[in-house]
């Protein structure tokens, strides 16, 4: 399971939080006010107050130890950005493989790019369910909801899928997802599927290859658990 740091609990690192916990992931909330905080403690794994530029505290809690940390502190004046960026270069130095800053406009985004982060989310365009997903779901290339919480997801699919057919994966029975269709990444050896083919019925023994593009429905939850090795 991925662990993950979201430093500033603002509506959306607050938001984010706590979707990334409902959906079983460890969560390390951290925030400099005591209130939100508090209000989070029962929501994650783990919430504490403290001063995120503080690289001994980070590393007393295990920061330094995430898989995955989001920065979301506010920045709606100076501090709160000079905070967020010592925040960033801190989590970089201790080889935290994955970050993203939240920025309030593009100039300090490349800010934040340019300190390390791995991405920079633009909370005014994106939500925080949807950050949630992509997120958890790292496999999921893109992804059109068609209800509330069930989507079509595009997955490409791994080496440990090469040369298996659609009943030997059993998709439906070990992730309750459904697959709809598969775009052909290739031509195949015998020449029986070719590059950019549309197999829109995959039957059981259709055979699937490495980098096909799997077109899945089911529920965020079950897409987000479907791991791509």
């Amino acid at each position: 399971m991925k662990r993950f740091a979201v430093i500033g609990l603002g509506r959306f690192g607050e938001k984010l939080a706590a979707d990334l916990a409902t959906s079983g992931a460890d969560v390390i909330a951290i925030d400099k006010d005591k209130t939100v905080v508090e209000a989070l403690r029962d929501k994650v794994s783990f919430a504490v107050r403290l001063d995120s530029t503080d690289e001994a505290a980070l590393r007393a809690q295990g920061v330094d130890k995430v898989d995955v940390a989001i920065v979301s502190i506010g920045q709606g004046h100076g501090q709160g950005f000079e905070a967020a960026v010592l925040t960033v270069v801190n989590l970089k130095q201790f080889g935290v493989p994955i970050i993203y800053a939240r920025s309030e406009d593009p100039v300090a985004g490349e800010v934040f790019s340019k300190v390390g982060a791995t991405g920079v989310i633009y909370p005014e365009v994106e939500s925080a369910q949807r950050w949630a997903f992509k997120l958890l779901a790292p496999h999921v290339e893109d992804r059109l909801d068609f209800a509330p919480g069930y989507s079509l997801a595009r997955v490409k699919a791994s080496s440990k899928y090469d040369g298996k057919t659609v009943k030997g994966l059993q998709l439906r029975q070990k992730y309750n997802v459904n697959l709809v269709a598969i775009t052909r990444a290739a031509q195949a050896a015998n020449g029986a599927t070719a590059k950019g083919e549309i197999v829109n019925v995959p039957l059981p023994d259709t055979v699937i290859y490495k980098d096909d593009i799997l077109i899945l429905a089911g529920a965020d939850t079950d897409l987000a658990k479907l791991q791509q090795e």
